[in-house]
């Protein structure tokens, strides 16, 4: 069983010292014994230790940054919400084929923010524009927030700041089991629940450091009991070896482990494994070892929306995932809907 996550050196923003949630951190750190440093911002850590870029690179997986987020201005979230709400950047978790292997580059320290009643009036101000219209937040865009939140809490002020709103609602996804402190949040109903899934290949080989599928159907049967909105991202969907098996049996487990109560709202999202080239590179050199395949010729080249061309499956091999996936949702809980097919 992967252990919650507990930093091995911390840094500090002094600027952060104003807020009740950095003094309550640095105290909290301090009194477990571990290494605090100060640091001018949270984007400038320059004197990581490590001998080497494979070194720097684990030791940067384990490193937590108390910081402010000063730029409160919300990215637009597609397809799943209207904005991503920042509480925190980065993530403890290994998975080969995370696009925050990019996104982060060289900055695959983890951050949390402590201005957090700021974030949230940022968020009121959004919800205003839009109203009645009801306006959705992701939460986890930048960084698998439950992985963390044991410590911080911040997701948990979340859950209940927009389970007393009028017009917003939260969502977020995760690879951690450690959701005990979230089950007694008075959410309201308008908080959905998400945890990624894939089959065992996958998470054996490409999700080191994350907690094991058993795991996380028992956090999500847990969830649905607290009356949660309940939500399944399958993703990256990656063809392999007698793929179509081993997702039929991950099927199989929700199937025999979700209560009637968990699927009376449930939802499924099915993202298929993609790949762009400086991806690809960063990849190969955090974790040279890995079995991911990532040969150019076999794919179908996409134009991103960004302007970054990106490597997917041909149109073929998309039907069939589409259609095997999709076939499998619809046998096991015939009421759930799939949001989307990306």
């Amino acid at each position: 069983m992967v252990k919650p996550f507990v930093p091995q050196l911390v840094y500090v923003e002094p600027q952060a010292l104003v807020y009740p949630l950095g003094k309550e951190l640095v105290s909290k750190f301090e009194s477990m014994g571990i290494e605090i440093r100060q640091t001018t911002s949270h984007n400038q850590i320059r004197n990581l230790p490590g001998e080497n870029h494979f070194q720097k690179y684990r030791i940067a997986k384990s490193t937590l940054v108390i910081g402010l987020r000063k730029t409160l201005k919300f990215d637009t979230s597609k397809p799943s919400a209207e904005y991503a709400i920042p509480l925190a950047t980065g993530c403890m978790g290994h998975c080969h084929y995370c696009y925050l292997q990019t996104t982060m580059g060289s900055k695959p320290y983890i951050r949390t923010y402590v201005n957090v009643d700021e974030i949230f009036n940022a968020a009121e101000e959004y919800m205003k524009e839009r109203a009645p219209e009801m306006t959705r937040f992701e939460a986890s865009c930048t960084s698998d927030i439950v992985g963390l939140d044991h410590l911080t809490h911040s997701l948990k002020r979340a859950i209940e700041f927009f389970g007393a709103s009028e017009y917003g609602k939260l969502r977020f996804v995760t690879k951690f089991a450690h959701v005990d402190h979230l089950l007694d949040a008075k959410h309201n109903g308008k908080t959905r629940f998400r945890f990624s899934v894939n089959d065992d290949y996958i998470i054996k080989y490409f999700e080191p450091g994350t907690s094991r599928l058993d795991e996380r159907i028992e956090a999500a049967v847990k969830v649905a009991d607290a009356d949660y909105p309940l939500g399944f991202i399958v993703a990256p969907i990656y063809i392999h070896d007698d793929w179509k098996k081993g997702y039929q049996e991950l099927f199989e487990k929700l199937d025999a482990a979700l209560p009637s109560n968990a699927r009376k709202d449930l939802t499924f999202e099915m993202i298929q494994h993609r790949f762009t080239k400086p991806a690809k590179r960063v990849i190969q050199e955090n974790y040279p070892m890995t079995k991911l395949e990532l040969d150019e010729s076999k794919r179908k080249w996409k134009w991103g929306k960004y302007g970054i061309g990106k490597y997917v499956y041909t149109n073929e091999e998309q039907e069939d995932i589409k259609d095997t996936l999709g076939g499998y949702i619809h046998k096991y809980f015939p009421d759930a809907k799939i949001e989307y097919f990306t």
